[in-house]
């Protein structure tokens, strides 16, 4: 299942049914799980780990070295879950000392082409990255995100889990669970329904998190007084709690 003209390092680990296509380089420090299909022209390099059932598709680049003018060739790593699709071109780079040292990716993920994810970026799962979505380092992507094409997040931004990002959209602070961003400069335009829909919201769920939004958003209330008000209503609307968190954890400030 390796072609004849790709190159596995000696050192490498490759778990069963994987299969590697022609001219592709895996490193000495790369691990592949079972059932993963490498494409054609993939370099797999560093201390790269792959869970299972991975499709890489042809000219991605994997577990390279960070872009930081920083790095000084530490042994860092890139972490990568099982079932993820990585489109043609795509970027995936190791963490560097400063940042943990660490990238990490969750599973069953879309990375389309030309997409790219920096170093020491914190990624979720179930997430969408259409064509040329970039991720600056460090940044920090919830469950379930969207990443219209040519969107992007700045150095150290935290986008909450059901957030959607539109297109063209480079945001420079925060934004949370839920919240869809769209226009330029990018701003908060309500939340993400449909996607709510589509993953089991009900509607008085739904209802409830447009009412939060509002109250986070439309009110005129600092973020202190909503969150508080937020936090009164938990108990009983607990689908409140990933905004609550977002506005809590946010160190760049919401985006308003």
């Amino acid at each position: 299942m390796i072609h004849d003209t790709a190159i596995v390092e000696q050192g490498a680990r490759l778990g069963r049914n994987v299969s590697i296509g022609a001219y592709s380089i895996i490193g000495s420090q790369v691990e592949i799980g079972d059932d993963c299909e490498i494409g054609p022209h993939v370099v797999i390099s560093g201390r790269t780990r792959i869970g299972p059932r991975n499709r890489i598709y042809q000219f991605a680049s994997i577990g390279e070295a960070p872009q930081d003018k920083k790095y000084a060739g530490e042994d860092t790593s890139l972490d990568i879950g099982a079932d993820n699709t990585i489109r043609e071109y795509v970027t995936i780079n190791r963490g560097t000392a400063n940042g943990g040292g660490i990238t990490r990716v969750g599973d069953d993920n879309l990375f389309m082409a030309y997409s790219h994810i920096a170093h020491d970026c914190q990624v979720g799962s179930h997430i969408v990255g259409a064509n040329g979505a970039t991720l600056a380092g460090h940044v920090e992507v919830g469950d379930w995100v969207i990443f219209a094409g040519f969107s992007g997040a700045h150095q150290f931004c935290r986008i909450g889990a059901h957030a959607f990002l539109g297109m063209y959209g480079g945001v420079n602070q925060d934004v949370p669970a839920y919240v869809m961003v769209s226009g330029q400069p990018p701003r908060p335009r309500g939340i993400n329904a449909e996607g709510l829909k589509r993953r089991g919201f009900g509607k008085q769920q739904i209802r409830n998190i447009r009412e939060a939004y509002r109250t986070l958003y439309r009110l005129g209330l600092s973020r202190d007084e909503a969150i508080e008000r937020l936090q009164a209503l938990v108990a009983e609307q607990p689908e409140l709690q990933p905004m609550i968190d977002s506005a809590l954890n946010s160190q760049r400030g919401l985006l308003r």
